[in-house]
This record gives structure tokens, sequence and C-alpha cells, in this order.
């Protein structure tokens, strides 16, 4: 049976359990689940080439994805988003809200010899406040991380944080041996690309354009796991590629970014040798956008903002570029999420109304019909067809936007650093709360050249850093829900951004490979589950 299961963010009491849940998606009986067996190594397709490989001072790229093999987070979740141990095995927050109080687990070594303590934990948080992308907004209340002893760590409040429960996987919040961090520059410590972890893989080699090699941690905590003996992570930057590795079994999974082309999904789902897994991770939130840059001088008009929005058909968006596979959403909380407000909509496709409003702001065709020439730039986790149709959809209104392509490292110097574009075509994800993956956009606080993943637009309302701000330390879910429902309402009206939602997550997978992805992050979990069926 194929992967073509969804599993709710928000299951009912009665509902099966999720190993049973996960069972039946991969098509294999429950009773089987308990065959796993050792052995076997997994090719594993990314793209793009990420900059690092553990998700600390930059989410760039597949590290994401690779750093959680080898680091760990204090806690996984399940496809509920509900806490699960792993370096941390207990932890309560006081009835206040400001103190958070982690049981760590003892026995723990990092992969070269040194005992995992308290001290890391404290390290890294505090690090992960000043130098993560979202980490200013994650841990923004957090004033002081206690050490009461080697297996205690607690996490002191200014204010409640209601999502920091959620915030502690190893993919957002990765904990790092402080004895290898501590006292350098963390931007450029060479341990970013050969980490050095707590997790089920330990870090072999990074053989540049070529593949990235982990092998099995014999010693780690969680025995007998990890049943593979390694993992061959290969960067296939080409579609056509990835597809006929996956087809032909040079490859055993790829998903996203790094699967099969979209055009070629239903060939694919007939394919005797592979399986389809169609669920998006409720950790992740897939989201994307198109972003004004609020610095060029005719994007400060709302007018141009707005007809440049006309411009865009966003049925037609899905139905082209995601092949009908997408969920449409008007406002930058997604449809996946609990806190979208369905009644605010999108600005309806209208090219004549947004000629005529072009017009009327005093941007005039010249003698080839172009009224306004613009940079668009396009993040490579998008294919090139998304850069396309909006080039196609502005010029019939005259506004020529030329597509600039570049590889991900130069595309996150160019829009973060050098902010050299006027549109920008992102896939800033929704992560599993706003204050953590909507909050870091629109948030003016959080605009830092070359801080990769934040304010692109450099907006700054007063209004909505107020709404932001209070849903961030808001315990009451309906005043919180509310809070969220007037930000969207307020962000829609001004225009910072066009809004296009939830890009489908395709993922091929050989028939051989189960429980690939047992928690809510998918992907980006540790692997530590996964197995071969036998031959």
């Amino acid at each position: 049976m194929p992967l073509t299961s969804f599993l709710p963010l928000r299951a009912p009491s009665c509902a099966p359990s999720i190993a049973l849940l996960l069972g039946l998606a991969s098509g294999i009986a429950p009773s089987a689940m308990a065959q796993a067996r050792h052995g076997g190594t997994l090719n594993w397709a990314i793209n793009p080439v990420p900059a690092s490989l553990v998700p600390l001072t930059t989410t760039a790229g597949g590290n994401t994805e690779i750093g959680p093999k080898v680091v760990e987070g204090l806690l996984s979740y399940d496809w509920n988003l509900a806490p699960k141990p792993q370096l941390a095995t207990a932890w309560s927050v006081s009835k206040n809200g400001l103190n958070y109080t982690f049981t760590l687990r003892k026995g723990v070594k990092w992969h070269d010899g040194k005992d995992f303590t308290s001290a890391d934990v404290a390290y890294s948080i505090q690090t992960l406040k000043q130098v993560h992308p979202r980490g200013r907004g994650t841990f923004a209340q957090v004033t002081e991380v206690k050490t009461p002893d080697a297996h205690t760590a607690v996490l002191v409040l200014a204010k409640p944080s209601p999502f920091l429960l959620t915030a502690l996987a190893a993919s957002e919040s990765p904990i790092v041996p402080k004895h290898l961090y501590d006292g350098t520059d963390v931007g450029t410590n060479k341990h970013n690309s050969a980490p050095v972890g707590t997790g089920p893989f330990v870090f072999k080699e990074w053989v540049q354009g070529s593949h990235v090699l982990l092998e099995r941690n014999p010693h780690y905590w969680d025995k007998p796991k990890p049943y593979l003996d390694k993992i061959v992570v290969r960067f296939i930057t080409d579609g056509v590629a990835r597809a006929a590795a996956l087809e032909s079994g040079q490859l055993d999974l790829g998903s996203g970014s790094a699967g099969v082309p979209l055009s070629d999904v239903e060939r694919f789902k007939k394919l005797p040798g592979v399986e389809i897994d169609t669920r998006i991770s409720p950790y992740v939130g897939n989201h994307q956008q198109v972003y004004f840059n609020l610095d060029t001088p005719a994007l400060k008009h709302i007018e141009v903002r707005r007809a440049i929005a006309q411009a865009l058909d966003a049925n037609a968006y899905n139905n082209t570029v995601w092949y009908g596979y997408g969920k449409l959403s008007a406002t930058p909380i997604g449809a996946h999420s609990r806190y979208h407000d369905a009644s605010v909509q999108r600005i309806a496709f209208n090219p004549k109304a947004a000629e005529a409003a072009l017009e009327a702001a005093g941007f005039k065709k010249d003698a080839h019909g172009i009224r306004l020439k613009l940079r668009l730039v396009y993040n490579p986790f998008l294919e090139r067809r998304s850069a396309d149709f909006i080039r196609q959809s502005l010029g019939r209104i005259g506004v020529d936007a030329v597509v600039e392509s570049y590889d991900f490292a130069t595309y996150v110097k160019k829009a973060y650093t050098d902010r050299e574009w006027d549109l920008a075509a992102e896939s800033l994800t929704n992560i599993f709360d706003p204050s953590v993956g909507v909050q870091r956009i629109f948030w003016s606080r959080n605009f830092k050249i070359g801080l990769p993943f934040s304010n692109a637009p450099h907006y700054s309302h007063p209004e909505v850093d107020r709404l932001l701000e209070a849903a961030s330390i808001e315990v009451d879910e309906a005043r919180r829900r509310q809070l969220f429902s007037d930000f969207q309402k307020v962000v829609a009206a001004d225009i910072p951004s066009i809004e296009l939602g939830a890009n489908p997550t395709i993922t091929v997978l050989s028939r051989k490979v189960r429980d690939y992805a047992p928690t809510g992050d998918h992907v980006r979990g540790n692997f530590a589950d996964l197995y071969f069926t036998a031959p």
C-alpha cells in the first residue's frame, strides 16, 4: 500500500495509536514492526547542498535533515506534536510558566567520549538565543539556564513562552558539546560541518560535491538502535537525475526538494519498487510566499504591491507549479495551523485592475511595454518554474521581473546580506508555532543584515509588533488565537508579501525502507528506527 496517509495534528482520544497508523501507512502489519533488523547502508538524497551540517547558526540547506542524525535535542515529538524524551527523560513547567525543569539522560557520551552534562544544555540554549535564525525569538524570554547538578537543567524565563516546550527538537534547537564550542567563533567553528554529537550516527566525512558519510554509533544510549550500518547522504541537484536514481534503486530515499519532480509523481506511484509518502510534517509546517523588498523605492507604495498581488493567480500557481498537490493560504499562518484565520481573503486575481492601478500610480509603459523592472530571486528549494510563473504573470501587466538564479549559498547571501533583490520567492516554513515560524518574518526587531530566513522584507509595523509580542507570551489559548487572527488581518491589509500556502512534500522511498519517519519532524528525525526489510 503506498504511503498516502496524512496524520492529523490533533487526534481524537479514540483514535488508533500513532505506531499503528504509521505501521499501516508503511504498508506493513503492526506485528511486523517488531522485526527490525540490523545492517545496510541508506543512500539518501539531499538538495540543495547545505552550508553546514548542524542547524545551529543557520538552517540553510539540508542541515535540518542531516544534523539530527548526529546531534540531538532535549525532546522529540509525535505526529500530534506531543513531546517525547530524547536527551531529557522528564520535564516539568512551573505553574507561573517561568521555570522549565529538565531531567537529563544519564550515561550519555559525546562521540568523542566526553560525558554529556547540563553544562552542554546551558551553553547550547544560550548560544541558540544569540546565533540561531529563530533563536532570538524562541528563547527571547529565557534569562538564565541553571544547572544545579550534572543531570538537571532549569530554564528561567522573564515571561511565559507557551510554545517553548515544542521548540526543543534536534532540527530546531540542537544540543552541541560545550567543550568543542566554548571560547570559539561559533559561526566558523569547524564542528558545524564536522559535527560531534550524542546521536545514533557518527559523522565520518564530507566530500564536497559528492557526499556525507555517517556511521552507526555503537555506543548509542537507545540500544539496540540504530539499525543501519551507514548513511550516505548524496547531493544530487538535478531532479531528472534524482528520479532516475530513485527508480533504479541507486537511491533509497528522497523527499521534498530532494525527491522527484512533481510531474513524475503519478508515474512513480505505479512503480513496483518504490512507495510515495505525501504526509507533511506538522513540525515543519510547509509554507511558501513572495516577499517584497520594502527598501525598493517602487515597492514602498502599497498600490504597486497590491497590483503585483492582483497579477498572480494562486489557483493557477497551485495547478501549474505544484501540480495541484499544494494547499493554498491567503495568510502567513497556513491552513494546517490551528491559528489560521480562514476569513482572511486573498487579493483577487485581476490583471486589468492591476494595470490601471500602476498607470494611476505613474508607472507608464515605455516603448517596449515595460512599466517597471524588478529583480526576482528565488530560494533553490523552489523549482525554477516557480520564478518563471511569477515572471510570466507580472509580464502581462508590464512588470519585467528579471529572474536571477543562484546556488543556495549565494542566494542566502544575496537575499539576507547583500539584499540585492526586489521580489523574493521564498520557502519560509511556519515551523510548529507562529511565534517561531511566522514572527521571525514580520517582527521588526528580527531584521538583521546577514541573518538568514528572518525579516526579509524589512517590514516594520507597530501594531504587528504588538500583536506578535503579545501572542508569544499569551498562555490563554482563546486570547492567543484572537491575537494571531488580528495579526493576519493587519498583514493582509498591508501587503508586505504574497502568501501562497503549503507546498507539497513528496517523499519517494524504496519498499525495503521502514520506520523512516515515526516522529512529527518526518525526515528531520534521527533515523534511529529506520531499518531495511529482509531481501
